[in-house]
Parts: C-alpha cells; structure tokens; sequence
C-alpha cells in the first residue's frame, strides 16, 4: 500500500481540482476580448505579458498570472494557498486552518474579499453576512486608534472569552448629504450622495474606553494585481512624490520621511504602497502576510502571539466568569493571552503557499478599449486631469525581493512589466463628510473595477463604499481633485456616461 501525507493528498486533489476548473472554464468560454491577443494594444495588457489574464467572467478577478500558470509546482502551490483564503478556519486546536482565536476579525478571508474583489456596502456590521468587508476604526477627537483596542477591532470571540465588541451594539445609519451643486449637474440631471454614520454602544465594548471616542468604516480593498504593485520600485514611487509635490499638491509628507518608512523582517525599510493608510511597504511583508495573522489571530512561527491589548487581556483574566469556566487565575488567564511564545499554528509551508496565491492573482485584461464611446471617455479623463492621481501606468523594476526568508525565492516575478493600474499610491485628502481616519487616503487603483458586479455581486466605490456607481464616486471628490470633478460635472451628459464606460473598460 502506499502511504502518503494529508499534505501530499491534499496536493493531488488541489492539482486535479485546478485541472478541472480549466475544463469547466473552457466549456463555460472565459468572454475574452474578441481581438486576437497578439493584436492588441499594450494597454489591454493591464499587468503586462506576466500579469495579465483574459477572462472577464464572473471569476475574473481568481486567475493565476500566465507566471505562475507556466509553472506545475508553484501552480499547486497557488491552488494550496487559495483554499486557505477561501476555506473558514476552525477553533480546533490541530489540522488544516486550525487555531482561530481566542478573538477573531473574522474565520473567512472570503467573507471580507466576495469573489476576490472589494467589500460590498452593508446596512449592518455583522462578522458573517458574507460581504462585509468592513473593519471598525475606533478612534479619539486626534483622530488616533484607543489603545484599549486593537486597530481592527474584533467582534467574535470563542468561548468564555468575550469579543472586544458586541455586534448587536453596533449601528450603521446610511444618511443622505447634498453637495455645494445642490446634487444637480449644469445640464439638470441630478444625483444622490449617501455616507455612513456608525455609533457603537458603550455598553457593547467589553474593555475599558475613554469618555470620547468616535467610529468610521473602512472596507476591504481587491486582491488581484496586488504583486504587480509590489514590482514597482520603491525609488519609483519616491519619484512620483517628489513629481506631485513640486506641482504643489497636497500630500502626505510624513510617509515620505526616511524614518517613517515601513521596516521589513530583514531590517530594510521602504515606503508605503498598501492599504489606504500606506501602512505596509512590500505584500511580503504586508497585507495578506498581516491579515492572516490579525484576522484570524492563528499564529505562525515568525508571529507567536496574538493581536490583542493589554486592556482587554487584563479585563477576560479579571472576568470570574471566564476564571471559572476554564479554571484558571487571573494571572493564568493573562499570561496566556499576552504570551509570545505560543505554539505555531499555521506551518510555514502553508503560509509560503498563502503568499504564493495572493503574489500570483493576475489582472484582467481591459476591454473594448477600441469602442468610440471608451475612447471618448479616456481622452475626457485624461483631458479632465484625473491621471494627475490616477496615473495610468508604471513600470515595474528587477522585482529581485530579499526580504522575508520565509518566502524569498518561493514567490512569483514580474520584471521589466508596463502595468496600467491608473494609481499614483500617494495619499490625497477628498475632504469628504464622515471622512477616513486622518483625512489621507491613497489612491485606490482603478484596474478591473469595472468588472466588480459581475466578480463580487457589488460596484460601490471610495473607503467605506460611500459610492453606489462611479458618477458618485466622483462627486465625492474634493482636494486635489476638486478642479478634475468641477471639469466633469461641466460636461454633457453623453460625455459623462462615456467617461464611465472608459472606467468599466480598464
């Protein structure tokens, strides 16, 4: 008889499961653009030859890059790692996506990330309404995290312990805000703005909290493309501040200050490119290496801890319903939580896996660029000066990373690609009602948002998605991109629905 590993059958099953998917895929027909590739312009091409997939189905924005397509082992790999974000982890204390807890974000990565894509706009904050891609952000009047908790807050909880926040005191209030046009463009059309306004009951936070604190909405962000972004080299982005800067935009200094770059495992620093706070520099070292942990609070061997406080491991160790029910002191019950030096729960070959998946997701290909109506559409945005934050394409570098050991060498490489992801990842301030932590967000790539409806089921817009469709979306602007949306509300009607089809294109 032969014996293998649940790991190995795990591998075989994920391999014929792939081969299976490209069946399906090619009796279902993936909508390709109907030009021959070979003819098309190099702006179809959204994350250049390595990074781009021609599929604009419903599973558009799940595609391997053609890198790691050409390569069976990494292929597997990227099968391996997707089922961990797909897949809910478990409170079990061993086995495949074991160790969820003691407080969690969420159990599913998907929930936050439907069809790969970005958060969909809720009515309620509730953990498992597949969809909410919502963090809290619980902050003071300076507009700083409460350090009784955690920057994501965490709702869910296993037993005794209690989550950080209740969800049945949470209350999300959708109102409605009428802009200096009075929400009527020139030529009579009218539009409607909504944002949200989020209260937490005091009596719903199971930790200490100061006498003031408000909250805001921050949702999940799309997945694909997000190697390709990490390809960029840091002296390009450099370049693109400075550019910016000296045409006297409003921008975000501080995270340009050598001190205030993001440090890496192996002490380099870089500056920021992810998350709307420009909060992680490399995704070796950043979003999905961070999620998986903090998320789900599963540790591995380079994070032996959990992503808690010490306000509210000090109240579940002083709870003496918790004492009771696991039957340990108080001091127990703390040095618990606040260890760190906790068993490791997920292996590094399955994180590796995880980090091959998300560096692997390719971009769709844009789509009917040569329509007139999209090509009105493109020149109107550029004459409009929306690429001054939108810039359309970058140039990736050698993509040669030597930073976190756990993962050089292992991941997919895009050198030497032109990548059209219309971003120049520099924070701007929109001054929007109800706005993000701080006022600076970074400009949110524009690639293959046009097909979110169909991917997710959902095609809202901005940080906390505020925005129904892009016209809001635009409407919302304000900073440096108030002359671009005084231009777009000027035009004629015909122009603006052209615009907006140039937006579902690319």
């Amino acid at each position: 008889m032969i014996k293998m590993t649940v790991r190995q059958l795990a591998e075989i099953l994920c391999a014929m499961s792939f081969l299976l998917c490209i069946a399906i895929a090619c009796s279902e027909g993936s909508d390709p653009d109907p030009i021959a590739e070979e003819d098309l312009s190099e702006e179809y091409y959204t994350g250049g030859k390595l990074g781009t997939a021609f599929n604009a189905t419903s599973f558009a924005y799940e595609q391997p890059t053609p890198v790691v397509e050409a390569d069976a082992d990494m292929m597997v790999r990227f099968k391996i790692g997707e089922g961990f974000f797909e897949n809910e982890f478990t409170t079990n204390a061993s086995g495949i996506r074991s160790g969820l807890g003691p407080v969690s974000v969420r159990s599913s990565c998907l929930t936050c990330h439907p069809g790969y894509g970005h958060g969909k706009r809720m009515e309620r904050y509730r953990a498992k309404d597949y969809g909410n891609g919502y963090l809290l952000v619980v902050i003071d009047q300076n507009d700083n995290y409460v350090p009784q908790l955690t920057g994501m807050p965490q709702t869910q909880a296993v037993p005794p312990f209690l989550p950080p926040i209740d969800e049945s005191g949470i209350h999300i209030e959708w109102k409605n805000h009428t802009d200096q046009y009075g929400n009527i463009f020139p030529d009579g059309e009218s539009y409607s703005l909504i944002y949200p306004e989020v209260t937490i009951d005091r009596e719903a936070i199971n930790v200490p909290m100061p006498d003031f604190y408000k909250v805001r909405l921050e949702a999940t962000i799309g997945l694909y493309g997000t190697g390709l972004i990490d390809a960029i080299p840091d002296d390009s982005l450099i370049a693109q501040y400075e550019l910016e800067k000296a045409r006297g935009f409003t921008l975000n200094d501080a995270k340009y200050r050598p001190e205030n770059f993001i440090k890496e495992v192996d002490g380099t620093s870089h500056p920021g490119r992810y998350t709307y706070g420009l909060s992680r520099g490399t995704l070796q070292n950043g979003p999905g290496a961070n999620a998986i942990w903090n998320i789900t609070n599963v540790t591995r061997s380079d994070r032996r801890y959990h992503y808690i406080t010490a306000a509210y491991a000090t109240a579940m160790s002083q709870n003496a319903d918790i004492q009771a029910a696991l039957g340990q002191t108080e001091q127990e019950i703390y040095s618990y939580l606040m260890s760190r030096e906790l068993p490791a729960e997920m292996s590094d070959k399955d994180y590796t896996d995880l980090m091959v998946w998300h560096r692997g997701l390719a971009v769709p290909a844009a789509r009917n660029l040569d329509d007139p109506a999209v090509k009105r559409g493109k020149e109107k945005f550029y004459e409009m000066g929306c690429i001054a934050c939108h810039r359309p394409s970058w140039t990736t570098g050698a993509d040669d990373y030597s930073g976190d050991p756990m993962v050089k060498g292992h991941l997919p490489r895009y050198p030497h690609q032109k990548i059209w992801p219309y971003t120049d990842l520099l924070q701007h301030r929109l001054e929007m009602v109800n706005n993000i932590r701080t006022g600076w967000c970074r400009t949110m790539p524009l690639w293959g948002r046009g097909l979110s409806e169909k991917c997710t089921g959902a095609g809202e817009h901005l940080h906390d998605m505020r925005a129904r469709n892009y016209n809001e979306a635009i409407m919302w602007h304000g900073g440096d991109a108030q002359f671009a949306k005084e231009k777009y509300r000027t035009l004629s009607k015909t122009d603006r629905e052209a615009v907006v089809k140039f937006l579902e294109s690319i």
